[in-house]
């Protein structure tokens, strides 16, 4: 819970405040960029949001923030009803769970919906209203892990819903000691018609990604958006090999895609063309770093 007395003093006066406890996850700031932004490697209130969508917006953010360094001073409705919107849709059937894990270090969490079994992407909290939610809608058939970092709460998950968890060979031994399902080898494993896992080994050893539908790629913390870079980008500074990392990516470059779906990071929206583009830019950017 955020503490007023630990108040940010970066913060625009009025109701919604960062506090102190800030780990500069950046889900805020993507999520209600009206309102939140960075400020000496914390998040703060850049201005307090205005109108119903950026009120909306903002108690989504503060529902998601994995350490609860977000807090209102006056009580309000719309925080019960933030909990009870996730999962909010990115673009059906895939969704955003929101309730951002500190033990998954506040990566995003996805979850896609399936006549043949729903799948879960990376860990989420284990909280009450988005446990619910996920019995209502079916349960999780499959809990894939696109690395060691993003597990947080598996074991809730699958003593919840029995769902087999996926993740590379590469990867166990890191807190998280055996998988359903470990995935081994250079080779992309087919799990499902619509669903392809492709090694993407460099973040770490058994870093993977999702392609679903050919549509949708789950990235992890191998691929992501850079606002400021203005294209797709790898994660340089937080890499266990570098040179491995830049092979993995280039085994991407063909995929047809519409979305890129990270972990950690800012996801990518446009058009096939577009996404080709972007990784071809990536690929430069990282053989030049």
């Amino acid at each position: 819970m955020a503490r007023t007395d630990r108040t940010h003093p970066k913060n625009a006066p009025g109701d919604f405040y960062v506090d102190t406890t800030c780990i500069d996850c950046d889900t805020c700031r993507w999520m209600a960029p009206e309102t939140f932004r960075c400020e000496d490697g914390q998040s703060v209130v850049s201005r307090q949001p205005a109108g119903e969508d950026e009120n909306r917006s903002a108690f989504l953010a503060l529902t998601a923030c994995p350490t609860g360094s977000i807090g209102v001073r006056q009580k309000s409705p719309l925080l019960a009803g933030a909990a009870a919107a996730f999962p909010i849709a990115v673009e059906e059937p895939v969704y955003h769970c929101g309730f951002h894990a500190w033990n998954s270090f506040a990566a995003t969490s996805y979850f896609i919906r399936r006549e043949d079994g729903n799948v879960l992407v990376d860990s989420p909290r284990f909280a009450g209203p988005l446990i619910k939610k996920l019995e209502a809608w079916g349960g999780v058939r499959y809990h894939y892990l696109t690395h060691r970092d993003d597990v947080g709460d598996h074991e809730r998950f699958r003593e919840k819903f029995g769902c087999e968890r996926i993740m590379g060979k590469g990867d166990l031994g890191w807190g998280i000691e055996k998988v359903e399902i470990p995935l081994e080898g250079d080779e992309p494993f087919v799990l499902a018609q619509d669903l392809r896992i492709i090694p993407t080994p460099g973040h770490t050893a058994g870093h993977t990604v999702l392609l679903f539908d050919h549509k949708f790629l789950f990235t992890g913390d191998h691929l992501a958006y850079s606002p400021r870079r203005g294209h797709l980008y790898g994660f340089k500074d937080y890499c266990d090999d570098w040179a491995t990392q830049k092979r993995s990516m280039a085994r991407l470059k063909d995929l047809s895609i519409e979305w890129v779906l990270p972990g950690h990071g800012r996801r990518f929206h446009g058009s096939r063309d577009e996404m080709k583009a972007q990784l071809e830019k990536c690929l430069d950017w990282m053989d030049r770093s």
